[in-house]
């Protein structure tokens, strides 16, 4: 108990996320008479997650693009193509904030490297001072669930949801979440009278051709990873690459020997910490699926809660709740194993929890009066907290009604998902058979450990051991016939005269 305390109070004071929730995981399991080293049981899962090498790929692409000349040929090129509709240069920014996050999966990342680009644009357009922090702020989280988002993949693994799949499943909510928002920026555009940009097809065809290299990155990345050209791991290496080539030699934004290595250890450093966080959120979740808490929380809102409706709007308020309170990384890793039992029992898709669960923790990051984009925005434009308030909250309630669209319209998320095709064997959870009532106390099943050739026949058809040639064969009739006994001589019997 004294342990919990000084954990609360170093939260308080501020100690990072990946200590206190460790801490927790370690007093937890300390409180039951296990050791330690049970903290670390699930860690050693990162280690064989075949899609852990995209984080840093991704990352270090995303630091690229950041740091090069991309945003301004980026404006430039959406400004020539939006800027005759009302509310351009607002579009204009959704869609650039909404590019950049999904490379680097962190929010605050795009606030803090690209508000300081696109907040000045738009008060010099004639935007409002509160609308353009609020468009600014809130931007920062849009594009969590398109390719190539890191939450997505590590949503995936632990939830056994195929990454894939769940890009494609992605593609109409997070469309319908930047949708609400456009509609806010054109209403906006036309209330403050802010002056279109006439189109003039020379001016963006010139803007096109200059960005042409970094436009069609999405572009082709989005077509080889949803068509199946490229796994998810060989996409990350290849856009890794491209982005490289393409600002050292192309644009020659990044200098090989001055920016590289400051660029490589700031994605790296980002990159650690999320791989620290999701660690130590591994050893909290390991107690959690270790006491069974997800049995009994299924078991409680089993005798609560009848209604599936009613189910996912309890659902939606705790998601916000969390998102507020955790980063989405941790968020996945700590929640998801404690959710995807409930939402089987109320028959949810597992492609339709996911969006849910990653649209609702996109919200999160925005929502007051403790969302961490809100601070983030505060310290970054140097305004008070309060009036970050003020200006997020009409984009918070607009993105509130897209994500009720979203929960109570399950055939946008999952329509484009095969029959049993959705999940994967692996991951942290197993996913139930969805409407099936668990047992109440029951133990989660054991993991069948894949059949490998250690010289024991387990009976498995697919078990190497079990399969000789008709060499083996030989030897073993042979080896049967040394471990027989000789036969005796047979008896010779005189004749009787």
């Amino acid at each position: 108990m004294g342990f919990g305390v000084l954990l609360f109070a170093f939260a308080l004071l501020g100690a990072p996320l990946f200590l206190v929730i460790s801490g927790t995981a370690l007093a937890s399991f300390m409180s039951v008479g296990r050791p330690a080293a049970d903290v670390t049981g699930e860690i050693s899962k990162l280690v064989q997650m075949d899609t852990l090498i995209t984080i840093p790929l991704f990352t270090f692409a995303g630091y690229l693009l950041a740091e090069s000349g991309a945003p301004r040929r980026l404006v430039a090129v959406s400004r020539a193509v939006f800027g005759c509709i009302p509310g351009g240069m607002a579009l204009v920014t959704l869609i650039t904030c909404a590019f950049f996050t999904t490379f680097t999966g962190a929010s605050g990342i795009t606030i803090v490297a690209l508000g300081g680009l696109l907040l000045p644009v738009l008060l010099k357009e004639g935007y409002g001072r509160n609308f353009s922090l609020g468009l600014v702020t809130t931007s920062g989280s849009r594009g969590l669930v398109f390719p190539p988002s890191l939450p997505v993949i590590i949503y995936g693994y632990v939830a056994a949801v195929d990454i894939t799949r769940l890009y494609v499943a992605g593609i109409i909510p997070g469309l319908i979440d930047l949708g609400v928002i456009a509609v806010i920026a054109v209403y906006f555009g036309v209330k403050s009278g802010v002056p279109r940009t006439p189109f003039e097809p020379k001016e963006a065809w010139r803007a096109l051709l200059v960005a042409l290299p970094e436009v069609l990155l999405p572009v082709w990345l989005i077509v080889f990873i949803l068509t199946g050209t490229l796994k998810v791991p060989e996409a990350a290496a290849m856009a890794a690459l491209y982005v490289l080539l393409i600002e050292i030699f192309v644009y020659r934004d990044v200098h090989p020997i001055r920016d590289l290595p400051r660029i490589t250890k700031e994605s790296m450093v980002l990159c650690g910490a999320i791989l620290v966080i999701v660690g130590a959120a591994l050893g909290l979740t390991n107690f959690l699926v270790d006491r069974q808490i997800p049995q009994a929380i299924v078991g409680f809102i089993s005798s609560t809660i009848e209604s599936k409706w009613l189910f996912l709007l309890a659902l939606n308020l705790f998601l916000l709740v969390v998102g507020c309170l955790l980063d989405i990384f941790s968020a996945i890793v700590i929640v998801v194993p404690l959710i995807v039992p409930l939402a089987a029992k109320f028959g949810i898709h597992p492609m339709h929890l996911a969006i849910i669960f990653l649209i609702n923790l996109e919200l999160g990051y925005n929502t007051p009066p403790v969302g961490m984009n809100l601070f983030i925005a505060s310290f970054r434009f140097r305004q008070p907290i309060v009036r970050l308030y003020r200006a997020a909250v009409p984009f918070v309630l607009a993105n509130l009604i897209a994500l009720l669209v979203i929960t109570y319209f399950p055939v946008v998320t999952t329509f484009t998902v095969p029959q049993g095709q959705a999940t994967i064997k692996g991951g942290m959870v197993e996913q139930p058979t969805p409407g099936a009532t668990p047992q109440k106390g029951a133990a989660p099943p054991a993991k069948k450990r894949p059949p490998i050739l250690d010289g024991i026949c387990e009976g498995d058809p697919k078990d190497p051991d079990c399969q000789g040639d008709d060499i083996d064969d030989e030897l073993d009739d042979l080896d049967d016939d040394k471990k027989k006994p000789a036969p005796a001589p047979p008896t010779t019997q005189k004749a009787t005269p």
